[in-house]
């Protein structure tokens, strides 16, 4: 099973591509797309769609995992965050590729044990799982690669549900 990972944004959207291999993760891939504030949000939509389409086309995954949208003080963030987070789901879903939603939460207990882990120890355990020379950089590629292991460890299981007709 191959995973692409997505930490939405529209300055800087992480990317991370992650595969089990021989009951091993593997890291096939990651890093940002970025766009630049002074264009117009059009065009900078229009250019992450683009770039994500391209790494769909080149890694052929078997399904997309985003970090879900997290409204904190910025409504102004979240709302760009959601734009570009419906772009992702447009380009996958255009694809026929399942989309999944992880928490912040979520994804550093699945990679740390603990929800509250911070960015450095999540970016250390995602550097040891995928057995890295180098911590990821930067953050948002590390949580990319996060968002990836997550699903990739939870796919199982949400496989091994949907046979038995749990959630349905």
């Amino acid at each position: 099973m191959i995973v692409l990972g997505i930490d939405p944004g529209l300055a800087n959207t992480g990317f991370g591509v992650v595969c089990r291999r021989r009951g091993r993760l593997v890291a096939l891939d990651g890093g940002v797309i970025t766009t630049k504030p002074e264009t117009a949000p059009e065009l900078r939509l229009a250019h992450l769609y683009a770039e994500i389409c391209a790494l769909l086309t080149a890694h052929q995954p078997d399904a997309v995992a985003l970090e879900s949208l997290y409204f904190g003080a910025n409504v102004v963030s979240a709302m760009a965050v959601g734009q570009a987070r419906g772009v992702i789901l447009l380009a996958a879903g255009q694809r026929g590729l399942g989309c999944h939603g992880y928490t912040p939460q979520q994804v550093k207990s699945a990679v740390c044990g603990s929800g509250r882990a911070d960015k450095d120890q999540v970016t250390r355990m995602v550097q040891s799982l995928l057995s890295l020379p180098e911590p990821p950089r930067p953050d948002h590629a590390a949580d990319a690669l996060a968002v990836a292991v997550c699903h990739t460890n939870h796919a199982p299981m949400l496989q091994a549900a949907a046979l038995a007709g749990v959630g349905a």
